[in-house]
């Protein structure tokens, strides 16, 4: 008990600057938790809380709709994707970043690509919308090679992808940074071991860098698992229109549109209670993996 009250008086400043967010937090994440009460209710504003229980009943309607069991799979698609890509593209360009011994050009390059990550959706959708067009200037690209006009966004084949690729773009050069970090710390002296025994850099890469790169990689792997549910709303919401809502339409955006736009909140407030258990679940599970495989630990 001394102790305890030893570290508390020593370390109380960094408690009291904990305040203002758990304070926060309480305000804005604890006490709206007790409206998810309405996804068991047949909500009605005029009548607030105290509307009729349905108990089940609005889970058991929303599974029925082919429209909601589709955006699960959507979701999952998408966002299985984002995180395998989002492993890969990054891991290859700190490869080849860290090739480049030239250190204006290497922090010029780590520049440029981690640029696009300090911008909105709702710029980069205005964007995208007059460089994605049928006649703009990607498709005027492609046409030099003979390729037909692609209707990026307009394609339901063909949007899904869009955003996959269009959301690692932007956000790969966070990754690229940290992958970078890892590698200033390998010791240089496994390389210079490695060229007096003849391997040459793909050999040191192959043999030396991504091993030593595997524990990070395990580590934001493993982490990425509680993000499987969310294939990025502002994105989506940004670009998205009814005509690909049958490959484009993700958990969130549905949450949006059924429970604000149309304003059936009990149903909006019932998906989305469904999408925070899983969530929950998947990231207590990822953090159990990254203690059990990677050695991180949160507490």
């Amino acid at each position: 008990m001394k102790s305890i009250v030893r570290i508390l008086r020593k370390e109380w400043p960094l408690h009291l600057m904990l305040v203002p967010g758990v304070v926060l937090v309480f305000i804005f994440s604890i006490i709206p938790l007790y409206g998810l009460i309405i996804a068991f209710q047949r909500y009605n504003v005029a009548m607030g809380f105290g509307s009729p229980w349905v108990g089940l009943a609005n889970f058991e309607f929303l599974f029925s709709q082919p429209d909601f069991v589709r955006t699960i799979w959507n979701t999952l698609f998408i966002a299985s994707w984002k995180i395998v890509l989002m492993i890969i593209v990054p891991v290859f360009f700190a490869l080849l970043l860290n090739e480049i011994r030239n250190v204006f050009f290497k922090r010029l390059f780590q520049t440029v690509i981690y640029m696009p990550n300090f911008i909105s959706w709702v710029i980069l959708s205005g964007i995208m919308f007059e460089i994605l067009a049928v006649s703009g200037i990607v498709n005027q690209f492609l046409g030099i090679f003979g390729v037909q006009p692609i209707w990026f966004l307009g394609d339901e084949n063909v949007f899904r992808w869009t955003m996959i690729f269009s959301d690692v773009w932007r956000s790969f050069g966070f990754g690229t940074v940290i992958y970078l970090a890892t590698l200033t710390g390998i010791d240089q002296g496994l390389y210079e071991a490695a060229h007096m025994d003849g391997a040459n850099r793909f050999k040191q890469t192959i043999y030396i860098t991504l091993p030593m790169m595997m524990p990070i990689i395990m580590l934001m792997s493993i982490l990425s698992l509680g993000n499987i549910l969310n294939a990025g709303f502002d994105q989506i919401f940004n670009l998205y229109s009814p005509i690909v809502y049958s490959t484009g339409d993700i958990i969130d955006t549905y949450i949006f549109r059924v429970g604000l736009e149309q304003a059936q909140f009990s149903l909006g407030a019932a998906v989305g209670s469904f999408r925070s258990l899983i969530s929950a679940v998947l990231i207590a599970i990822s953090y159990y993996l990254a203690d059990r495989f990677a050695g991180y630990r949160v507490f």
